[in-house]
């Protein structure tokens, strides 16, 4: 073969890559750590959000699950939930531009490239059109793997509630977008019959809207949900300078909702306080800052553990570790925490003077035998605001507010309920806030913070000089 056709060949190999690529999208998805979470969270839960900021894959996450779930096509990674059959889908977006614009080209490509989207062009039944508005599609029909077809059809939120009334859906509900209360109830009551899924992916501008605070703080009787956050920081596409330059242009009361996906400041959270206020490298604690930890019993709920370094020339307060788990015993616990210095003291809160249901001891010397380093008392202010919920928090948030409270960009799980933490008609959720109330307590008690040199000076042996007295 001359070098001429070896080029022609090569050219032609490449197209036709090139094409396959275009056509099989899906098979080439690979998520990122988060979306991997709101996937594989289908398998535990009905109901899902997956919160996320501008221009992060929320969306193609979406697209992907539906044309995974209408295909029957699933990837050897997937360890979300499966069905067995072909089933019947509704996506919806905010109007019929919108999800024309957003999950219509995510699932079929551009207008007039149908196949190029996560559906690839050889599992394309038929797609028929709809009225209204150019170019919407109004039902897409998919060849299953397993025999039958699937269908999925598009719906938007701006006709009502009304217009949601009458179908079973065997598949599932992508609402991609917020939708409003009755129409998301709606929506879900389509699902009921077949216990099928129902999943939302937005950017939270609506701030702590009645959807959100369905999954952020469910009743006592409500089902179980998921809630998945993905940040700028979260993904890999974008380069440090990209990142800048992206969040630069947003109005400050608008970047966190936008870049991490996290409820507009003002909206019901506890702390309003922009992260860029409190974020910090990670630092080296001289020896000389006192050091206290906050400690929030639970089982269900997790135990979690907070460790403070304070700067007294600046009262300034730097959360510098954490700790979270469920299901553990107070020896598990305990032992994390004098990995961190069993030199540190340990705030605790009231609940801790309970006994044990199961050995009848208080609950904080449960942790006291283990060699944890408790405080006398339990978590309150010498003064008249006691241990009061709101005189924690208002302590805190005035030191955000004042930049005398730091927190270590690290710290993953701390920043996740940070960014969550609520109120519902005015009161603080107790719900997903065990490192919030652990903080909390640390603060409350730093009176008692030390360093290691102090707590060795108080609690080591007295040494006496020999001065040959008999």
């Amino acid at each position: 073969m001359s070098i001429e056709a070896a080029k022609v060949k090569l050219a032609t190999l490449l197209e036709q890559k090139l094409t396959w690529a275009k056509t099989h999208q899906l098979l080439l998805y690979q998520p990122y750590l988060k979306q991997v979470a709101f996937h594989e969270s289908g398998a535990r839960f009905r109901e899902r959000l997956f919160m996320a900021g501008n221009q992060l894959g929320k969306t193609l996450s979406g697209g992907a699950e539906v044309s995974m779930h209408a295909i029957g096509l699933y990837p050897e990674w997937w360890t979300g939930k499966r069905l067995p059959r072909a089933n019947s889908w509704w996506v919806a977006g905010v109007s019929g531009e919108s999800t024309r614009d957003n999950p219509q080209r995510i699932l079929l490509g551009p207008v007039g490239s149908w196949g190029q989207g996560m559906i690839p062009k050889d599992s394309i039944e038929d797609i028929r059109m709809g009225r209204g508005v150019a170019d919407a599609v109004d039902t897409i029909i998919i060849k299953h793997r397993l025999g039958g077809v699937s269908f999925i059809h598009f719906k938007s939120y701006e006709k009502g509630r009304e217009k949601w009334q009458g179908m079973t859906l065997t598949g599932g509900l992508w609402f991609d977008e917020e939708p409003p209360l009755d129409v998301y109830i709606e929506g879900l009551t389509r699902t009921n019959a077949h216990q099928a899924m129902v999943f939302i992916t937005f950017t939270p501008l609506l701030g702590m809207s009645d959807v959100v605070l369905r999954y952020l703080s469910p009743g006592d009787n409500d089902t179980a949900r998921s809630v998945t956050t993905m940040t700028i920081d979260d993904v890999g596409h974008y380069s440090a300078e990209s990142k800048a330059a992206i969040i630069a242009p947003y109005p400050l009361h608008e970047r966190e909702a936008r870049t991490k996906g996290v409820p507009l400041l003002g909206s019901g959270r506890v702390f309003p306080v922009v992260e860029e206020l409190l974020v910090e490298d990670p630092l080296e604690i001289p020896r000389h800052w006192p050091r206290i930890c906050g400690l929030d019993f639970g089982w269900d709920h997790p135990t979690a553990a907070v460790w403070l370094a304070w700067d007294r020339d600046t009262d300034t307060i730097h959360v510098y570790d954490a700790y979270r788990q469920a299901e553990a015993t107070p020896i598990v616990h305990a032992a994390a925490i004098k990995g961190r210095g069993a030199w540190v003291p340990v705030a605790w809160p009231h609940d801790g003077l309970q006994h044990d249901k199961g050995s009848g001891e208080e609950i904080a010397n449960l942790y006291r035998v283990q060699g944890v380093n408790m405080a006398h008392e339990h978590a309150q202010y010498v003064d008249d605001r006691g241990s009061g919920l709101e005189a924690g928090v208002m302590d805190v948030l005035q030191r955000m507010q004042t930049g005398r409270f730091k927190v270590a960009r690290h710290l993953h799980e701390w920043w996740e309920e940070f960014r969550m933490y609520h109120r519902k008609e005015g009161r603080v959720v107790k719900q997903r806030d065990d490192l919030m109330s652990a903080t909390r307590y640390a603060v409350m008690m730093l009176r008692y913070a030390c360093t290691q040199t102090t707590w060795a000076y108080h609690t080591g042996p007295i040494k006496y000089r020999n001065l040959g007295i008999v």
